[in-house]
């Protein structure tokens, strides 16, 4: 395969020598190589200012991320060989982490798969495509994904804005195999099924495994509040772990059925109260009602997709918090998450603390956590690293 070149200003390979992926548009030598002479999907050759080649990217560029590096070895464009041999590293990390085949298998940047994510829910795969250069691939996915896997179906779940910036039309289409409405999975030991064609995202997030399998020691014989509950991965498993009693907010009634399917699947039903509305205006009426929980569990939607939501956003996540630790017990525990990129985990961190003393309380912090290993951090990318789970007690202020 003959591949044009990219290249870069003078010094502009400094940060690509020192681990990044990504090109911007303005590091370009548009002089020497005009982004518009590409396509969005196109594989380059980049060079250093010398003309030295760095490796082979991506192309996205009509984007400020112009470029994704794909491989360090000009030799190695992405196909399907390439393809085959990232996704056995993948999966040689995932076999060693978890004794079901229920997890995320590609994440990105992180897998070296620049805008590839692949989730697995035992023999079934969900696939999100969000790069023009991974849908011109999509064959050479499904075939790679075939040979080293082998599922029984695989859906792609290509309804995601991310692709609206790379000029992709969105679309869910079944494109190997059988896939059902709702599949299987297996977390913490707790049975479910995910929605994973009208289901939000994939169908299922793993990102917070572990920090569900740290509500074990807190919930049990306790009565559990989970906001945002979504299909009742906190909630769900929080009655599984013992929790005489758990509620279930959000503001989906699909969402919610989820929950009661899935409750039924672990026979906790009877511990189980779904109710369907805005997450504040139902903690206005709880709090009215006197209702009081000893855990409760705050995972509420990204409130900061961009830097300029900043302002806003975090007013909502104090908003959130402080009407949350109203409901507590006087020795009650908050499961405070947020999967917002833009909230560093200190801020969370302050948003607690000012809520707290808002209410006149004392915090305590008791357990810190992020994304499960099946989501890696790639160390020089901070945007891989976007999950935040704060555990905290509340005690009255004596």
């Amino acid at each position: 395969m003959s591949l044009p070149s990219l290249r870069l200003k003078a010094n502009a390979d400094r940060r690509l020598r020192a681990g990044h992926l990504w090109v911007y548009s303005n590091e370009v030598d548009v002089t020497a190589t005009p982004l518009q002479g590409f396509q969005a999907g196109q594989q380059a050759i980049l060079e250093a200012a010398n003309g030295k080649p760095l490796g082979i990217v991506a192309l996205s560029p009509n984007n400020l991320i112009c470029a994704r590096l794909l491989s360090r070895d000009a030799k190695l464009p992405l196909d399907k060989s390439l393809l085959v041999h990232r996704l056995n590293v993948a999966l040689s990390l995932r076999q060693r982490l978890f004794d079901q085949p229920c997890y995320r298998l590609v994440y990105g940047d992180s897998d070296l798969l620049p805008g590839l994510v692949v989730d697995r829910f035992f023999d079934i795969l969900v696939v999100q495509l969000a790069s023009a250069t991974m849908e011109l691939h999509k064959d050479d996915v499904i075939a790679a994904l075939v040979q080293v896997l082998k599922p029984s179906g695989i859906l792609f779940k290509n309804d995601s804005a991310a692709r609206d910036a790379e000029g992709l039309q969105r679309y869910v289409e079944t494109v190997y195999g059988e896939v059902p409405d709702w599949v299987p999975l297996e977390e913490n030991g707790v049975k479910f099924e995910a929605p994973v064609r009208e289901g939000q995202k994939t169908g299922w997030f793993y990102d917070h495994r572990m920090n569900r399998a740290r509500l074990a020691p807190y919930v049990k014989g306790k009565r559990v509040l989970d906001l945002f509950s979504y299909i009742g991965g906190w909630g769900v498993q929080a009655g599984a772990f013992g929790a005489s009693e758990v509620f279930c907010v959000d503001a989906s009634g699909f969402a919610l059925d989820g929950v009661e399917r899935n409750a039924a699947l672990n026979g906790i039903s009877e511990k189980l109260t779904c109710i369907e509305g805005d997450v504040f205006e139902a903690l206005r009426e709880l709090k009215a009602a006197e209702e009081r929980f000893d855990v409760i569990i705050a995972d509420p939607p990204a409130f900061i997709k961009r830097k300029k939501d900043l302002k806003n956003g975090e007013a909502a996540y104090r908003r959130l918090n402080e009407q949350a630790m109203r409901m507590l017990t006087k020795d009650g525990i908050l499961v405070s998450a947020s999967c917002s990129m833009h909230l560093p985990e200190d801020d969370l961190h302050n948003i607690l603390l000012t809520s707290a003393r808002h209410l006149d309380r004392n915090l305590q912090l008791l357990e810190r956590g992020g994304q499960g290993p099946d989501h890696p951090v790639h160390p020089a990318i901070a945007e891989t690293r976007y999950i935040k789970s704060i555990t905290c007690r509340l005690l009255p202020n004596s």
